[in-house]
């Protein structure tokens, strides 16, 4: 039995309503979908302590790494390419993962986020 391609949606977690709805719309095509689990920009007790919150983002960012390690593709989700973003489009080119725009006029270009 083949599996369905995975997708890791990948982007600001500003755009977590957007994330969802791509995560929809990707499930319906067929597609196994990863995304980020966790919205620190929302108020929540597991980050309210600055320490906390520190370590918390590091073991985050490790595993978003191993999901892009895990997926086919990368689906890279709104409007805006921040610096955290900008290093998971690279670390997956590095990969041979191919990555995949919502809003394909924000893709910095190929020199500039890798190989």
């Amino acid at each position: 039995m083949v599996l369905p391609r995975i997708v890791v949606i990948c982007g600001s977690t500003r755009f977590m309503t957007e994330m969802n709805e791509a995560e929809l719309r990707e499930t319906e095509a067929g597609r196994i979908v990863v995304k980020p689990g966790c919205d620190m920009k929302t108020p929540h007790e597991l980050w309210s302590h600055p320490a906390d919150a520190e370590a918390l983002k590091a073991r985050l960012d490790d595993l978003h790494r191993a999901k892009i390690r895990l997926a086919d593709e990368v689906l890279v989700v709104g409007g805006y390419i921040g610096e955290s973003t900008r290093a998971e489009i690279a670390y997956a080119r590095s990969l041979g993962r191919p990555v995949r725009f919502t809003h394909p006029g924000v893709e910095a270009p190929p020199s500039a986020v890798g190989p």
